[in-house]
């Protein structure tokens, strides 16, 4: 399975995602703001990151950003994992460099589909 970094500075919605991974086999690392995410993300090698796009200090945008602007860890999959949910709000994700969004609240039953299918290269 994979290896993912999941950033969000919401406790129990880190804790489900990263129970969630684990039970589908993935090996996860957790981080509960963003500048902790960009360290790890720069000194692991993962391969897809979910990260919180609204989070205090560093949040998603700015994240996604530095991320896609470090050549090594622009290769890969960064997705943003949000309650946003109105079309300018995917639009803006999409410029900031996230590579596809997950919904909140997480679906269980969708969540296996959905890390797949961006470790995959099939992301929308």
């Amino acid at each position: 399975m994979a290896c993912i970094l999941v950033i969000d500075d919401n406790a129990i919605n880190l804790d489900l995602m990263l129970y969630l991974l684990r039970s589908f086999g993935h090996e996860v690392e957790g981080r509960s703001d963003g500048l902790a995410g960009l360290d790890a993300a720069h000194g692991g090698a993962f391969e897809l990151i979910l990260a919180d796009v609204l989070m205090p200090g560093i949040d998603g945008y700015e994240l996604a950003r530095r991320l896609k602007g470090d050549p090594v860890c622009a290769r890969v999959p960064l997705v943003a994992v949000t309650a946003l949910a109105m079309a300018n709000d995917h639009q803006r994700i999409a410029e900031a460099g996230f590579d596809g969004y997950i919904t909140k609240p997480i679906d269980p039953r969708s969540l296996a589909a959905d890390i797949e299918r961006f470790l995959s290269g099939r992301a929308e």
